[in-house]
């Protein structure tokens, strides 16, 4: 059952988000005044540092914001369920200030995808099939998460299972966009997106099969990053593919993906795909984040990936705003003309969630002891889930007796190879740093429709290279959309190159500065709190 933030805390929210750090201030002298909204790790630890809050009292701005808005207000339906042990965890920060030099991520409330498993909260992957499924211990990702100082605020609503781009669930309703309440966030993170954008948490994590960290960052104005397949462990993460999975960090700043990658990055015992990343994670991702970083950076534009109908044009339009930056800022631009790259031809063609889904899902199902469905037919069976989303996924996912062992799917991964190969002899051939698209060719969909049709993340989900989306612009203000609908910029690169596409999107974000808090979510008053 979906717990209601706004239930939850009802009682305890009587000061509005400034006077509640105020109550929770260590005795100070004249300051900057820190408020909680669009606050930044640095910001946190600087204030934590000069005395200006205490953890409790940011943990608790933040719980103050979910009950405003995510049950009441604008109804974003972003979180699934609160921690309740987060203000506790906060005041053990408290107890122990020492802990601020030795956590880089010390009193960071973080916010998770419901497909991440944890110790203290129910994993559901969104789904009222699995409502209470508990695993025995975090994914290896939350742990060291954990170990970085992080509190998990939050578990996020996401698109049911991670099969989808509208963010809809059983379990926990549409979530939506808070640039635009009539229309969906992208997906599947799009509860994680939305509690970022909406600064009802300070960051969180998401997954990407095909598009699904980086198309919630790019409808709400966010920095999304798929790292390359086996840098980051999938252990104890819900999964769909064992080709296409990723995982990895949803923020508002560069630097705060910077600083969630270095925690999470590198080899795990319990997972040997994450093998290949020993000896690949450098001392300091956050060294890479340089305003000049774009200079005689060569970047291809692959044309394939923009679209040529009236419905893209504004998406086009500030996509060639966002070249014109890159350009001044020294990158060199270099268009790459390949029909190889059409994303709606790779996705029909080569995506291969079907084949492995079921075998994944069903051994997945197996490690959760009580978990109220034990395999896929087990859910179909209970009806507890999002027909009209799922059912032609898991019925089809369903009725491979043995999806691997289908000669389509090898045919698919050979095909997946060859693409890779493509990928790689284009960004050598042509001396490309890296590859920038729209990651939407069109804006995010209208609440209702159950597809958001011309997303290109395939490209990074089949050939497992990192990408990290970074806001470009918005589209025209309309009544729904007082800022215009966010709209991103991929930039995708070689294996293991995340510090330099890193450094490419922070020389973007200082030179353009789009990131903008959305209109629905304003800084509390003490009658709006209530």
């Amino acid at each position: 059952m979906r717990l209601s933030a706004g239930s939850m805390f009802k009682h305890t929210i009587e000061l509005s988000t400034a006077a509640l750090i105020l109550a929770h201030a260590l005795p100070a002298r004249a300051q900057t005044p820190f408020t909680v909204e669009e606050a930044t790790i640095a910001d946190l630890h600087d204030a934590l540092a000069a005395g200006q809050i205490t953890c409790r009292g940011f943990v608790q701005a933040y719980l103050d914001r979910i009950a405003a808005y995510d049950q009441a207000g604008p109804k974003l339906a972003a979180i699934r369920e609160v921690n309740q042990k987060a203000l506790t965890q906060a005041d053990e920060f408290d107890k122990n200030r020492g802990r601020l030099a030795s956590e880089p991520l010390a009193c960071v409330p973080l916010v998770p995808k419901d497909n991440y498993n944890t110790a203290e909260l129910p994993t559901t992957g969104g789904s009222a099939s699995l409502a209470g499924a508990q695993p025995a211990k975090d994914a290896s990702a939350v742990a060291k998460l954990r170990k970085a100082g992080a509190i998990i605020l939050a578990k996020a609503n996401m698109q049911e299972f991670a099969l989808g781009g509208v963010s809809v669930s059983s379990l926990g309703g549409q979530v939506r966009n808070p640039y635009d309440l009539t229309r969906t966030p992208g997906g599947s993170s799009g509860g994680t997106g939305v509690a970022v954008a909406a600064n009802l948490a300070l960051a969180g994590m998401g997954s990407d099969t095909v598009n699904s960290i980086r198309s919630p960052a790019s409808a709400n104005n966010l920095v999304g990053l798929r790292a390359t397949q086996g840098l980051i462990s999938l252990n104890g993460i819900m999964p769909v593919s064992k080709t296409q999975d990723a995982i990895g960090p949803i923020t508002r700043t560069v630097a705060d993906a910077a600083a969630l990658l270095q925690a999470v990055a590198g080899p795990d015992l319990n997972d040997p795909l994450t093998s290949p990343s020993a000896g690949k994670v450098p001392e300091s991702y956050s060294a890479f984040l340089k305003p000049e970083a774009l200079k005689g950076a060569r970047l291809g534009v692959v044309k394939a990936l923009f679209g040529t109908k009236p419905e893209h044009a504004e998406v086009n339009r500030v996509m060639q705003q966002a070249m014109d930056a890159l350009e001044k800022a020294g990158a060199t631009l270099v268009t790459i003309e390949d029909p190889e790259f059409e994303a709606d031809k790779l996705n029909a063609e080569d995506d291969v969630q079907t084949y492995e889904f079921k075998a994944l899902f069903n051994q997945y199902l197996a490690a959760i002891p009580n978990a109220p469905q034990k395999d896929l037919a087990g859910i179909i069976g209970s009806g507890q889930f999002h027909k009209a989303a799922l059912e032609k996924f898991l019925t089809g996912a369903e009725a491979r007796q043995d999806g691997m062992a289908d000669p389509e799917y090898k045919a698919r991964l050979e095909r997946i190879a060859a693409f890779k190969v493509r990928v790689a002899s284009v960004l050598d051939s042509e001396h490309l740093d890296a590859l920038i698209y729209p990651l939407q060719k069109r804006l995010v969909v209208p609440i209702g429709e159950l597809n958001q049709a011309d997303r290109n993340g395939i490209v990074a989900g089949l050939t497992g290279y990192p990408a990290i989306d970074v806001p470009a612009g918005f589209s025209a203000p309309s009544e729904t959309a007082p800022l215009g609908v966010p709209i991103g910029m991929d930039l995708l690169g070689r294996p293991w190159s995340e510090g330099k596409l890193l450094g490419f999107a922070y020389a973007f974000e200082q030179a353009t500065k789009v990131r903008q808090p959305p209109a629905s979510t304003p800084p509390l008053t003490a009658s709006s709190s209530r």
